[in-house]
């Protein structure tokens, strides 16, 4: 089995994917972990790495096709990153994570240990931004189109436990009726 999960920053997609490779024994995949490593590495904050990154396509590309080919290879994955659902076109369930930008303020401020919320906005905005103008130069995506998901879930209501029920729920009827391929 094939699982994406995808979302905005602090949507929560880390957290889930991480319960669900636990959960069910699956390998998982970051991007935007290898993204903050590779932040760190070059001794740069994210929105400057994003900013690095828009104008070399090499950054974005090499994380997006280890993804890819990965994900292809293996079996009983979790593939969490913003195009994931993109990116692994044979997936049996493609999961978006959706909440509203306050909540994922609050969260991306205590995961990035960023000083205050008004901070956290800007690089938050300025990132979810230079993103998706990268995304639609590289592979003509629109970050905004959700038509391929299978399941949209709000993170802002649900924990982590009760998103990863649903999605246990999911992955349990794929198992006894999979999809066929789209």
């Amino acid at each position: 089995m094939r699982i994406t999960v995808s979302g905005l920053p602090g949507s929560g997609t880390t957290s889930l994917s991480r319960y669900l490779a636990e959960r069910h024994g699956f390998t998982m995949i970051s991007a935007g972990e290898v993204f903050r490593e590779c932040a760190k590495e070059h001794h740069m904050e994210l929105a400057e790495f994003g900013r690095l990154a828009e104008k070399d396509p090499a950054y974005d590309k090499m994380i997006d096709a280890r993804q890819k080919e990965i994900a292809e290879k293996k079996d009983n994955i979790i593939v969490e990153g913003r195009l994931s659902g993109w990116m692994v076109e044979k997936a049996d369930l493609k999961i978006w994570l959706f909440a509203p930008i306050g909540c994922r303020l609050e969260r991306i401020v205590f995961r990035d240990q960023i000083a205050d919320v008004e901070t956290a906005k800007a690089i938050t905005l300025e990132r979810e931004h230079c993103e998706a103008v990268r995304y639609r130069q590289y592979y003509d995506i629109d970050i905004n189109d959700l038509s391929l998901y299978h399941l949209i879930l709000n993170s802002e209501h649900w924990g982590v436990g009760e998103l990863g029920t649903i999605v246990d729920t999911a992955i349990g009827q794929l198992k006894v009726a999979p999809q066929k391929a789209v």
